[in-house]
């Protein structure tokens, strides 16, 4: 009888720490998940997700995004007037088609810029673009106020080879600009359309390049 009692006191501890190992298994097991799960939200929602960018921040702006805004506005204005002038003027259907598509570009991205500004509460800058370079704060590229009566006054093939130049000159410092808004911007679409202002105009900077070779 003490024997039968001791038999079954040693099998009943027996099974005790089998369930309990068991126990112990299953909460190691949990919480090692736990720990990776937990870890993995933190790294989630503490860190930024990678390829974005602080200087990206949504809605931050700063004042290299106002003055890239503001300049731009004003260099595309003018690069719409000279455009808008080949169409009368030019004797070459591919300058046309050059003026159409920069004409197509920068309107609405003329659009998109007084919007920001608008929401920033600041001023869309008044249209002096065809004034030229003397009221138009020194920017990069800007034609004057002789250059642009000079290409007014051009027709045909002159016109198309003083166009290209002008515009060559007109890109270069748009391109510019665009470059330094990279450099110093912080709201992340001013920083896109900069990216594309430097990637479509340097390619029309090597196409114009080329048509005044072919010329």
């Amino acid at each position: 009888m003490t024997a039968s009692r001791g038999f079954l006191r040693r099998a009943a501890l027996a099974v005790t720490a089998g369930a309990a190992a068991l126990v112990l298994t299953a909460c190691g097991g949990d919480s090692d998940g736990a720990g990776h799960d937990m870890g993995s939200m933190a790294s989630e929602s503490g860190s930024p997700k990678a390829g974005s960018s602080g200087k990206a921040g949504a809605g931050g702006h700063n004042k290299a995004d106002v003055g890239f805004a503001e300049e731009m506005i004003q260099h595309h204005r003018q690069a719409v007037d000279m455009a808008e002038l080949a169409d009368s003027r030019a004797a070459s259907p591919e300058v046309k088609e050059l003026a159409t598509k920069i004409k197509g570009a920068q309107d609405p991205e003329i659009e998109t810029m007084s919007g920001w500004l608008t929401a920033w509460g600041e001023q869309v800058p008044e249209d002096m673009a065809g004034m030229g370079h003397d009221t138009a704060s020194g920017m990069p590229g800007m034609m004057s106020a002789e250059d642009m009566a000079d290409l007014e006054k051009a027709s045909g093939a002159a016109f198309d080879e003083k166009f290209l130049k002008l515009m060559v000159e007109h890109h270069e410092g748009a391109v510019e600009m665009a470059e330094t808004e990279k450099a110093e911007g912080k709201y992340g679409p001013a920083i896109d359309l900069a990216e594309d202002v430097v990637t479509a105009q340097t390619a029309e900077i090597e196409q114009m390049n080329k048509m005044l070779d072919k010329g």
